[in-house]
């Protein structure tokens, strides 16, 4: 199938995340409205970027093992980031955050509803113009693809129907609403498209890939071009291709620490699981677990072919491929039989993997980074000065570059705010909940990295005093403001958290939200 176009329409330091600096030897040249920066062997054209990103896959509880063709054609060939997170564990806020490149209080998206903003005729007309695509196709001169999920709500009535095609995207292939495998509608720029339950012609997965393919045929070979290929794979209803549905037969979900557990001196909402978990539900939460993975089999067939097809056009070693999730998921953590939505690390936590000109091979980095970075780094590739932009997160170029070697759990009043502290010794998480218990968490993931023990009432009043300051700052910061040492108390020492210096007085927290 051939697809029709639309119509023609540096290096940042902040306090929490600093960079590396470095020198390589690059050619600058203006063009197309940014300045494309490009390693000397990659020749004159800027690099292309390929963005793959999955639904609801965890990197805490073995999300990426069944990828082994991708870990070896993108991980292995380049970098796997250990610590990559999303500010908010949901599908819509969380691909707002990508898209964007903000925290989901500067974007306004809060939850998978038009309601919520998602998609809404409000999100069309402020954020989507200013989304890195839309950038890179107006100022850029980059030839930008879509295929897959976009928001939760797009292709509603509400919000201008499956006609509406967002700015800035040269292809688009956007699939309607949530995730799906089969019986799903398509816009195809602009058009709708039905499917129906045909494995050979429908498995949107496999759709996904050979329209990818057709695109890298297709394409113009004057400019260079971004892709985002978006997949159902491993959102529910979990349907696996007919030649996997077998597999993993032997598979179970993780028995970790936390598994089956009640959530002592946790939220209300996480007390209120069931300990111990029926056996039925058990049972359902391990099948879910091995339906996911199935379900990923066809990702990676997508990812090894279209790692080809790049190889066979000659435009692998010119191109960037991101690969990640818009969130991580559960299956039996402190008795949560599955979901996401949560503050803990099988939530919030995503895989992610780069590979591109300039990146070593078989890379590990443990810098702290977010689904924000993603947007200014793709920028930063393309050449694109990030000052102009309003964009929370920084580029990850830099890393890259020059690397040294059933409970109900979208209930009401469900909110909560976190601030991370990551170093090379140090591993904190403190959140509270905008409710009327005003709850307050902090783990100590360095000695604790199942977030069994909350440790909130047993540090200093002042330091959780210091802690809320840091969170009510963050949670007020907009583009550079977000990336200010001013953010922090440079007084803050991270080992006074563990003092066990009494309980917690009473103190006003903030209320402010993400």
């Amino acid at each position: 199938m051939r697809l029709l176009p639309l119509a023609p329409g540096r290096l940042r330091r902040g306090s929490p995340r600093h960079l590396p600096s470095c020198s390589p030897a690059l050619l600058l040249l203006v063009l197309g409205g940014c300045l494309g920066v490009f390693g000397v062997a990659a020749g004159t054209r800027r690099p292309n970027v390929v963005l793959l990103l999955t639904d609801d896959q965890d990197e805490v509880l073995g999300g990426m093992t069944p990828l082994k063709k991708t870990k070896a054609l993108i991980g292995e060939m380049g970098m796997t980031f250990s610590s990559a997170y999303v500010p908010s564990a949901l599908c819509c806020p969380s691909r707002a955050s990508i898209l964007t490149g903000k925290y989901p209080h500067n974007h306004h998206v809060v939850n998978n509803t038009l309601e919520g903003n998602c998609s809404s005729k409000s999100w069309q007309k402020i954020q989507e113009p200013n989304t890195f695509p839309a950038i890179l196709r107006s100022m850029c001169g980059y030839q930008t693809f879509f295929a897959g999920k976009y928001l939760n709500e797009y292709g509603a009535p509400d919000a201008g129907g499956l006609e509406h095609v967002p700015l800035g995207w040269s292809y688009w292939y956007a699939l309607e609403k949530n995730s799906k495998y089969y019986n799903y509608t398509l816009s195809i720029n602009g058009k709708a498209r039905k499917h129906g339950e045909n494995y050979s012609v429908d498995y949107l997965t496999d759709v996904l890939a050979n329209v990818s393919l057709d695109f890298l045929d297709y394409k113009s070979n004057f400019e260079p071009f971004f892709m985002m290929i978006a997949t159902p794979a491993p959102h529910s209803p979990w349907t696996a291709a007919p030649q996997y549905q077998k597999a993993f037969q032997n598979v179970f979900a993780p028995r970790n620490k936390n598994f089956n557990i009640h959530g002592t001196n946790k939220h209300w909402l996480i007390r209120q699981a069931k300990t111990p978990m029926t056996n039925s539900s058990i049972q359902f939460l391990d099948n879910a677990f091995r339906k996911r993975w199935q379900t990923l089999l066809s990702v990676d067939d997508l990812v090894e072919k279209l790692v080809k097809r790049l190889e066979f056009t000659g435009e692998l070693n010119n191109t960037y491929i991101f690969y990640t999730s818009d969130n991580g998921y559960h299956t039996g953590q402190f008795s949560l039989p599955i979901d996401k939505r949560q503050l803990y690390e099988f939530d919030i936590k995503v895989p992610l993997l780069v590979r591109g000109p300039g990146i070593k091979p078989n890379q590990t980095s443990k810098m702290l980074v977010a689904n924000i970075d993603l947007g200014p780094t793709i920028l930063d590739i393309a050449g694109y000065d990030l000052n102009k932009t309003q964009m929370d997160g920084m580029s990850l170029l830099p890393i890259l570059q020059c690397f040294p070697d059933c409970v109900c759990e979208d209930a009401y009043n469900n909110t909560y705010a976190c601030v991370r502290t990551m170093s090379a010794l140090w591993n904190l998480q403190y959140c509270e909940f905008d409710d009327q218990e005003v709850f307050v968490e902090v783990y100590n993931l360095t000695a604790d990295p199942d977030q069994i023990t909350n440790i909130a009432k047993t540090i200093d009043p002042e330091l959780l005093g210091k802690m809320n300051y840091r969170l009510m700052m963050l949670q007020s910061c907009s583009g550079p403001t977000c990336r200010t040492p001013g953010v922090f108390d440079p007084g803050f020492d991270p080992r006074l958290m563990f003092s066990n210096r009494g309980s917690v007085r009473t103190r006003r927290f903030s209320k402010h939200l993400l």
